[in-house]
């Protein structure tokens, strides 16, 4: 009959021998690792050689441990970053449009600040304009120029008044209601203004085209003295405009004078100035002369 399977060792020598060696062992393990430890205690650098030769030893798998850890790391690195890139991009989306947004408030600043800083010259010139008010309207393909100011009566414009922008003279007054008024601007063919260069004082009249220019035609003949670039500007002649105001640049030359370009565009002109006639303004600076030379 078989024995059986669960039968103790202690049927068999072999196996009663082998469970004494490993207690043996076991316990002369024990000794050693206690031999040891005391060693290390009393002397640390006793086993360092052989710590660094286990070091060693164990360098290699343990380099290919760290290698791997890190490329996992990498891995999950990039796994994360794909999943989150959207968020941030999305993020970077919005503060770019928010940077646009705030781009443009501070570009519309600027230009009202130029606004507001051109109807400030409109009001610091020598004399003081009857009103400031805005360009309500101008013709553009029309051979007839007119534009049409929002002020009136009402604020003391009259017709003959001058008008002009902060760049130069765009026309004057030719009806007015209550609360508007029409221009005859320079650019139209029944406009002529008395005017003379800049540099020197030459006469003539800035007649108008029709077709955005105006001719300058001299009142002398002669050697056409005008140049490309000449700077035209109000005579002071006639009573209607006060001297010195600029009216246009010389782009060609013609036989008898020029054709220049008007300094001020009303199709990109907001503000206005409305001066008084000239005529009125120079009267009672002659009063006081008259009335003492007639005292004498």
């Amino acid at each position: 009959m078989a024995a059986p399977s669960n039968r103790r060792p202690g049927f068999s020598r072999r196996a009663q021998y082998g469970n004494f060696f490993g207690y043996l062992i076991a316990v002369a393990g024990m000794v050693a690792g206690v031999i040891l430890l005391i060693v290390s205690i009393g002397n640390a650098g006793a086993f360092s050689g052989l710590r660094a030769g286990a070091a060693d030893t164990a360098a290699p798998a343990a380099k290919v441990a760290a290698g791997a850890r890190t490329g996992s790391q990498s891995v999950w690195q990039i796994l994360s970053g794909y999943f989150t890139s959207g968020a941030r991009v999305a993020q970077l989306e919005r503060e770019v449009a928010e940077g646009r947004v705030k781009h443009a408030e501070q570009a519309a600043l600027t230009e009202e600040n130029g606004r507001l800083k051109s109807m400030l010259t409109l009001t610091q010139g020598d004399q003081r304009p009857v009103v400031v008010t805005r360009m309500i309207g101008s013709t553009s393909s029309s051979t007839r120029r007119f534009a049409t100011i929002g002020a009136g009566t009402n604020q003391g414009v009259r017709v003959g008044m001058g008008v002009r922008s902060p760049l130069g003279l765009i026309g004057r007054v030719v009806e007015v209601g209550s609360n508007s008024a029409r221009l005859l601007l320079v650019t139209d063919t029944d406009s002529s203004i008395p005017v003379r260069r800049a540099s020197d004082g030459i006469q003539g009249y800035a007649n108008g085209i029709g077709n955005g220019t105006v001719q300058i035609r001299l009142s002398t003949t002669g050697i056409n003295p005008l140049h490309p670039g000449d700077a035209i500007v109000t005579s002071g002649s006639g009573g209607i405009y006060r001297p010195g105001e600029a009216v246009a640049v010389v782009v060609s030359l013609t036989p008898d004078g020029a054709i220049a370009r008007p300094l001020s565009d009303p199709g990109q002109t907001e503000f206005v100035a409305v001066e008084p006639l000239f005529e009125e303004i120079a009267t009672p600076a002659l009063t006081p002369q008259t009335s003492s030379a007639g005292k004498r």
